[in-house]
């Protein structure tokens, strides 16, 4: 089966189980992004436990019927078998089985049986699966009532059956040897409908060729053992591409957002993506008023080898200000904390808070941050944004800034650009890059207009910056000497080179040109002098009247 018929199976089987949610009243509820990926998520974590068995047991992997196989099982065998499975693997009783619910979806109540089972799964995986709370608490991987999401008492039953139907029609069995890029688009095509956070920060969708770009530009070859860090990590596409490109497996990735919805969202994806290994270090809460992750002697915040960040720009975080300004957290805002403006709240930049938190979390002499930002941040002539600039160059931080198209993130029209940090000290110059004029503008659900990049316009910029080649009108490599000149200006159009084009003319070719231009302007001159005389003569008329 080709990958493209695999991703649109796949497709299909989501969009099977919204018509179930749209059938039963749920359709664009708040309630259907949590019914959706998280019976999405049962069905993936089944498929796999029934792929991972077979992989483990070669008589199961000759059986013609892997799940009745698994039921003739005495219990001592089952057991052993699940300590055999890989640790990422949910481990899963036979009654949690999908075929299971089937058999018994005429039960009476068998709404019932559907949340137990859910929930029974969530406990059974609660160290491995769960995520945290700022406060310690265990966040399961299933809700416990799914199910009374259907206001409907006497439908819920409907409901639930109708939703293992469309389960039992499909099996991810040929998904599992897909790689990132598979899953990603899978990922991209589940949460488009419900990525619109109703929580206080609010949500920065990330396209998947962005990160791409991204952990392209930030991850040198054989790069292990590593640490990768989003303190406002959304869905997770950012950390998600630069583990990838690291290599799953050679990298643990640490995430704090205050948006549950999107502490949801991330641990499907890094489920999905072979990062359950990171799930314990994925925490729900306020980076900036409360990080979580410190370091071994849990007397500081941890340092990281990477930090990715598109942190919200502007919100209204007046309640924390004065705290957030207070002595205990100066070390952490350097370079100081917005003000509540006097009219408009939400406008304030709270990226900036963000900023100075990641630059305050790479590590010494070696973290490597990347972090988008509004265009603005770029030029700004005074306060938090010069002094964090300032900064960042008289450290020598600076390895390049990109300036992305207009309508590259769909969700907002603020230009935007991505800022790379790097605290090696290896680099004397900096890559400034325009990359605004490129892209395509498309239409995304026929209202939100977007810019894509083509595959070769991609290539083009991570070949120039990794190379740190100077284009015309496009990228200029510059030192940091130059840049302080500049009033540390991050801007590439600012260092162009200017130019002036010229031709060359013999004598008689510059005498006939000077003498046409002689020629119209005197005649301007004519005409301007005759209306300036009508416009006296009207004037007299009129006073005389």
């Amino acid at each position: 089966m080709t990958t493209e018929t695999i991703i649109a199976n796949t497709k299909q089987m989501i969009d099977n189980l919204k018509t179930v949610c749209a059938n039963f009243g749920l359709g664009n509820a708040s309630s259907e992004y949590k019914i959706i990926t998280e019976i999405f998520l049962y069905k993936f974590l089944n498929d796999k436990f029934l792929y991972e068995v077979q992989q483990a047991d070669k008589t199961l992997k000759d059986s013609a019927n892997v799940e009745k196989t698994l039921n003739d099982m005495s219990d001592d065998d089952y057991e052993m078998l699940m300590m055999l499975l890989p640790p990422a693997t949910a481990k899963l009783k036979r009654k949690h089985f999908i075929s299971y619910l089937f058999n018994h979806k005429n039960d009476e109540k068998f709404n019932e049986l559907f949340d137990s089972t859910l929930w029974d799964i969530s406990n059974t995986n609660l160290d491995v699966f769960s995520v945290s709370t700022g406060s310690g608490d265990k966040i399961r991987l299933f809700d416990e009532h799914l199910s009374q999401n259907v206001t409907e008492s006497n439908r819920r039953s409907d409901f639930c059956k109708a939703m293992i139907d469309k389960l039992v029609t499909f099996s991810f069995a040929d998904a599992f040897s897909q790689k990132y890029d598979f899953f990603a688009t899978i990922f991209e095509y589940l949460i488009k409908d419900y990525n619109k956070d109703f929580g206080k920060y609010a949500e920065y969708y990330t396209p998947h060729s962005i990160a791409s770009i991204i952990a392209r530009i930030m991850v040198p070859e054989g790069t292990q053992n590593v640490t990768v860090y989003d303190p406002a990590a959304g869905s997770g596409t950012l950390v998600l591409a630069i583990a990838h490109e690291i290599g799953e497996s050679n990298c643990t990735i640490y995430t704090q957002d205050i948006s549950q919805k999107s502490n949801e969202f991330l641990r499907l994806n890094l489920i999905l993506n072979n990062l359950v290994h990171s799930l314990g270090h994925v925490v729900h809460g306020d980076t900036l008023l409360s990080p979580q992750h410190l370091n071994r002697q849990k007397n500081g915040l941890m340092k990281f080898d990477y930090i990715v960040s598109n942190p919200p720009f502007n919100v209204d975080f007046s309640d924390n200000r004065d705290t957030l300004a207070g002595e205990n957290y100066k070390e952490r805002f350097w370079a100081g904390v917005p003000k509540v403006p006097n009219k408009k709240k939400d406008s304030m930049a709270i990226y900036q808070m963000f900023l100075q938190h990641i630059i305050f979390s790479m590590k010494e002499n070696s973290g490597r941050a990347a972090i988008v930002v509004p265009t603005g941040f770029l030029t700004a002539g005074t306060g938090i944004p010069k002094i964090i600039r300032e900064h960042i160059v008289k450290e020598k931080m600076l390895r390049g800034v990109i300036s992305m198209p207009s309508n590259i993130f769909a969700t907002t029209g603020t230009n935007v650009s991505v800022v790379f940090l790097d605290n090696t000290k290896k680099y004397d110059k900096a890559i400034l890059m325009d990359a605004s004029k490129l892209g395509t503008k498309v239409k995304v659900d026929g209202k939100n207009q977007r810019t894509v990049l083509s595959d070769e316009e991609i290539e083009d910029i991570i070949s120039t910056f990794n190379n740190f080649e100077t284009k015309d009108d496009f990228s200029v490599v510059v030192d940091y000497d130059k840049i302080e000149q500049k009033k540390c200006s991050f801007s590439a159009g600012q260092y162009f080179e200017v130019k002036i084009e010229y031709i060359e003319l013999t004598q008689e070719e510059f005498q006939t040109k000077m003498n046409d231009y002689t020629e119209k302007l005197t005649e301007l001159f004519a005409e301007g002098n005759a209306l300036q005389a009508e416009i006296l003569e009207q004037l007299k008329k009129v006073k005389y009247e």
